[in-house]
């Protein structure tokens, strides 16, 4: 009985001194996938990778890192005044490699993921790295704007389209004569005059703002004035580029037969137009790259338009006479297995080829039946990232929606890889694509990043303004729910790699979706029910800038949509194709916009660093972006008093006692980079802000 009651009593006494162990830190638990904690970041298969761990100082027993099938023990390297890091060399296969960390303290055991720490282990959320993968190191944290070239700015008249140019979608082209005239709610007809030029003569304008990439629209031929319904892959619009010769008749009034809108077959067919807009863009992109940005072409793939070379359901190019016969004309063009018809009966001039959502006018493209046409568009892919034109990447139209399924859809978009990379090893891959994009990143051979609906826009914008991001639908209930937030976010930044996550497409507005500005008026509606006014009145810019704010401290590649910095305001597409207000922008605003794109650009940890979210509560968010030699902490105050806001700071690797400097604060009256100084007292920081506003703080060494 005494030998048992001594072992029983050891235990005892053994359990007691375990659980007198300090605290578990948690708050100092970190790791990710910058290159503060993975050296290198994109390594290649075969090369060994020093992975590394954080915790609190003398506060943990031992680190795993932990695979399906091993644990390995990580050593201790390095300590400071607050942190140890452990660190272990692994070397890469061929095959992604996952991870995650188990952390013992005592009796605890607690795992960390991309998520955070967790009591148990959560594969879905685990670490990764895929050898032989990489993003360009240009995209990564790279300023993008977005440009809609019908309606940024107007540089060469003599290209314009025409009223009565021809007919499309029910309505002839028309000309705008007024460029501050509000789009119509049917304007696919509606034409500024924007153009290439035009682009060129604002590059003053970009460079002063800070862009460092600009993302075009589709700017290849097309009737529509979004060009999301492509007549001729191989060449620049004219209407965008160069008219040198001009002739040929507008369509008689009432008259739809686009094969008599002579002058419109001249201007997009005839050889001499088409070479010069492509050459005039080639010049472009020269002056753009020597201005040092970059420039990324919209790709629309899955279909094509009505008005298309290898259709040519409109007859153009059989009234040229210089091209061959579409395949909505005769069952023996070429280009018949382009496309898939129903009805193998139904020629000449035969109507049954599948749309695209059953969109008469787009042509979805039948890759699965035609090799031609795989392995054409496979050099279109190629063509522009290559000389003479040397465009530095794509954005890819509904890029999920290409093929007929999911197998083949995968492999396309595999081969599409290669053909680009082949062709521009720097170029980059962005898809637009809405829900989890984890099948086509995970295995880093399709594209290379995503625009960031999921874990950008869409919570940010439910955050903020408590709408949905067309402005369909206004849930009070969502607004400054920071658990919703910082939820999806985590959830959804999962699907990333680190580096895919860099040059991720962060957008608060584009082309798709109500202008950010006019969400924050909480107007549920269209500019059908509603009218253009409706989108201006009572929008409130202090919750705007609050999203610039966070659009320029977050990981990702902030884009602005052409327009957002001057206060354009608009419901969901056509209203959110509004002109650019040249000579009457908002100066403010667009003077807030260049100093919020100074301060990412300057500064590498809001470029590349770490992310971690500090203590959300209702209505206030607050968040560190840090490497190992800058900390920022970003607060927004999104309710609609004067808060007092104190928040522990010391996990981003502040002393627990310093001062910050803050960069810019901003408010509903506008901003100020007045800079003032906060102390940081046992590792918190308070900070007083007014209704609506955000403040950028950095650690002041």
């Amino acid at each position: 009985m005494a030998k048992e009651h001594s072992v029983y009593e050891l235990n005892r006494i053994q359990q007691y001194i375990m659980q007198m162990r300090p605290v578990l830190k948690k708050e100092a638990l970190f790791s990710d996938g910058t290159k503060d904690y993975r050296d290198p970041t994109e390594p290649e298969a075969g090369e060994k990778v020093t992975i590394r761990f954080r915790t609190g100082r003398n506060n943990v027993d031992i680190v795993w890192l932990c695979t399906d099938c091993e644990h390995y023990k990580m050593k201790k390297t390095e300590s400071d005044r607050e942190f140890d890091y452990y660190a272990v060399e692994m070397t890469m296969g061929e095959e992604p490699f996952y991870y995650y960390f188990e952390v013992a303290s005592g009796l605890l055991h607690v795992f960390f993921d991309r998520y955070g720490v967790s009591k148990e282990r959560r594969d879905a959320y685990r670490f990764c790295i895929i050898p032989g993968f990489s993003t360009p190191e240009w995209s990564k944290g790279a300023v993008m704007y977005q440009i809609l070239v019908d309606r940024f700015y107007n540089g060469d008249p003599a290209n314009d389209v025409l009223t009565d140019e021809y007919y499309y979608i029910q309505t002839p082209s028309k000309k705008m004569e007024d460029w501050n005239q509000c789009p119509s709610d049917f304007s696919v007809g509606e034409f500024y005059g924007g153009d290439l030029e035009g682009v060129r003569q604002k590059l003053n304008y970009l460079q002063n703002l800070g862009v460092e990439v600009i993302y075009f629209n589709p700017l290849f031929v097309s009737p529509s004035n979004h060009k999301y319904d492509i007549q001729d892959y191989d060449h620049i619009d004219p209407h965008y580029g160069k008219i040198v010769v001009d002739e040929g008749e507008l369509l008689q009034s009432g008259t739809t037969d686009n094969s008599k809108a002579t002058r419109y077959v001249n201007r997009v067919t005839n050889l001499k137009n088409l070479e010069a807009s492509n050459a005039f863009f080639a010049e472009l992109v020269r002056e753009i790259h020597a201005r040092g940005m970059k420039v990324i072409l919209d790709g629309v793939f899955n279909h094509c338009g009505s008005f298309n070379k290898w259709l040519d359901r409109e007859k153009i190019y059989h009234a040229n006479g210089g091209y061959e016969d579409g395949a909505f004309l005769s069952k023996e063009s070429p280009y018949r297995s382009f496309f898939g018809f129903r009805d193998e009966n139904a020629w000449p001039d035969n109507t049954t080829y599948e749309g695209w959502w059953d969109y008469d006018t787009l042509p979805k493209l039948n890759y699965e039946g035609s090799k031609e046409l795989y392995d054409y568009i496979l050099g279109i892919a190629a063509k522009w990232v290559s000389a003479p034109y040397h465009v530095d990447g794509w954005r890819l139209d509904v890029a999920a929606d290409l093929g007929h399924s999911s197998e083949f859809n995968h492999k396309f978009w595999r081969d599409f890889r290669k053909a680009v990379k082949t062709a521009n090893p720097e170029a980059l891959i962005l898809a637009e694509h809405y829900g989890d994009p984890k099948d086509w990143l995970e295995k880093g051979d399709q594209w290379d990043t995503v625009m960031n609906y999921d874990a950008f826009m869409e919570p940010l914008t439910w955050f903020l303004t408590g709408m949905e991001k067309h402005s369909d639908e206004y849930i009070p209930e969502k607004k400054g729910k920071v658990d919703d937030f910082e939820g999806a976010m985590r959830h959804f930044m999962a699907s990333f790699q680190t580096s895919q996550l860099q040059c991720a497409m962060n957008e608060l507005s584009n082309h798709d979706h109500s202008r950010f500005l006019t969400r924050t008026n909480r107007t549920a509606g269209r500019v059908g029910t509603h009218g253009p006014e409706a989108a201006e009145y009572g929008v409130n810019f202090g919750i705007f800038r609050e999203a610039v704010v966070v659009q320029m401290t977050w990981p990702g590649a902030p884009t602005v949509y052409y327009g957002d910095e001057a206060g354009v305001c608009g419901f969901t597409d056509p209203d959110n194709r509004r002109t650019y207000p040249w000579g009457k922008e908002d100066v403010v605003l667009v003077d807030f916009h260049r100093d919020m794109i100074r301060i990412h650009k300057e500064n590498e940890a809001l470029r590349t660093g770490s992310l971690k979210l500090l203590q959300g509560e209702k209505d206030i968010l607050c968040y560190g972006r840090f490497n190992r030699t800058q900390q920022f902490v970003v607060i927004l105050n999104n309710s609609d008093e004067k808060k007092e806001i104190t928040k522990e700071v010391w996990s981003i690797g502040i002393p627990k006692n310093c001062k910050m400097e803050r960069l810019i604060i901003t408010t509903e009256a506008g901003y100020s980079l007045m800079p003032k100084e906060y102390e940081v007292e046992d590792g918190r920081i308070t900070v007083t802000l007014l209704p609506h506003s955000a403040a950028v703080l950095k650690y002041k060494v």
